[in-house]
């Protein structure tokens, strides 16, 4: 048993996790700050207190670790498990809390930034746009389509186009805040006016999928 124990938990393994975070830190930092482009390995490295060789052996090359960084910030922000339904609450509730992540995670300044690197075309290349599509937007679309499949079939929601509803949610959460802090014309927004813009989309939303009166399913509302 004790001999068990020590080969699962052998010298270096806590470590070489330490150091994979610590990698991925920096990554999601400077990313963002200097673009792809501008950041480079060693800075990364050093930034992480390790060495090159060792960002490598985590991370074969920039553009794996460029994706597993934006996959991290997300997952962080808007895990997996925020997307589970829960049939004993309300619908109305569990929306309001996927807005809430959703909106913090667009809103960050490292996201704004990402966002203003990736779009000036500046050092920027298709796939690489693809790829931060693939590790961010599409993966939470992905969850949230699901979520809604759920819902639908708990009939719970009653959406025909559960892509172009899942697009029209967070098109409408990011709205003019979105907007125009990317133009840097926006004051700080209070959580007062985040709170009611929250609750005032996912009221929309509702007001559109909700299923018709006089149906059998019972609406969570």
């Amino acid at each position: 048993m004790t001999l068990a124990i020590a080969k699962s938990c052998g010298p270096g393994r806590p470590k070489d996790l330490e150091k994979r975070a610590a990698i991925l830190e920096a990554a999601k930092r400077l990313f963002p700050q200097s673009g792809f482009e501008g950041t480079s390995m060693d800075v990364i490295a050093a930034e992480a207190g390790v060495s090159k060789l060792t960002v490598y052996s985590h991370f074969t090359d920039k553009e794996t670790l460029f994706f597993a960084a934006i996959r991290a910030r997300c997952e962080e922000q808007m895990p997996a498990t925020l997307f589970d339904v829960d049939l004993k609450g309300p619908v109305r509730h569990q929306l309001e809390a996927i807005a809430r992540a959703f909106f913090s995670l667009v809103m960050a300044p490292e996201s704004i930034s990402l966002h203003r690197v990736l779009t000036s075309g500046t050092g920027t290349s298709p796939k690489l746009v693809q790829m931060f599509w693939d590790a961010g937007p599409k993966r939470v679309q992905g969850h949230f389509q699901q979520f809604l499949h759920n819902e639908v079939e708990a009939g719970q929601l009653e959406i025909a186009d559960i892509p172009r509803a899942s697009a029209q949610f967070f098109a409408l959460l990011k709205g003019e805040f979105h907007a125009r802090l990317l133009c840097g014309c926006s004051e700080p927004i209070s959580e007062h006016d985040i709170e009611r813009h929250v609750r005032a989309t996912v009221e929309f939303f509702l007001r559109a999928y909700a299923p018709c009166p006089g149906r059998v399913s019972p609406v969570r509302l």
